[in-house]
């Protein structure tokens, strides 16, 4: 079974943990935190975009300007970066493909897979990207 991110929530989250690193003021514009990442530079803005949106970051313009979080690390999820970027992707489909979840109530496996949605889900909610930038 395979479990991956998509190119947006992986670049969302790397992002937002390179901000969370910042000194208090500190702010990088896009290139440097896409040079950092290892980000296409092309690709990046619109991902930014969507956490500014979401409230995750803060984007200041200009010469001095550059982004930094709006809100604590401790206070940001990394379900809130992926939903940011991704938005709501909680499965809406019978994961046997056309099975009978689609017609005729739940399938065999549905409450099973239904759990397991559940508790990722809930993983990434309780995780911080203070936790996950803390030394180990």
């Amino acid at each position: 079974m395979r479990l991956e991110l998509t190119k947006r929530a992986d670049y969302g989250i790397r992002a937002v943990l390179t901000l969370a690193r910042l000194a208090d003021g500190e702010r990088l514009s896009v290139r440097r935190v896409a040079a950092e990442q290892r980000i296409p530079a092309w690709f990046l803005p619109a991902v930014m975009r969507d956490l500014v949106r979401a409230g995750l970051v803060e984007a200041t313009p200009g010469r001095a300007g550059g982004y930094r979080l709006a809100r604590p690390a401790e206070g940001v999820s990394v379900l809130d970066i992926v939903e940011s970027v991704e938005g709501d992707r909680r499965r809406q489909t019978c994961v046997l493909r056309g099975g009978p979840c689609a017609a005729t109530g739940v399938c065999d496996v549905h409450n099973v897979f239904a759990a397991a949605q559940n508790d990722l889900l809930g993983r990434l909610a309780s995780t911080t990207v203070a936790d996950l930038i803390r030394p180990s």
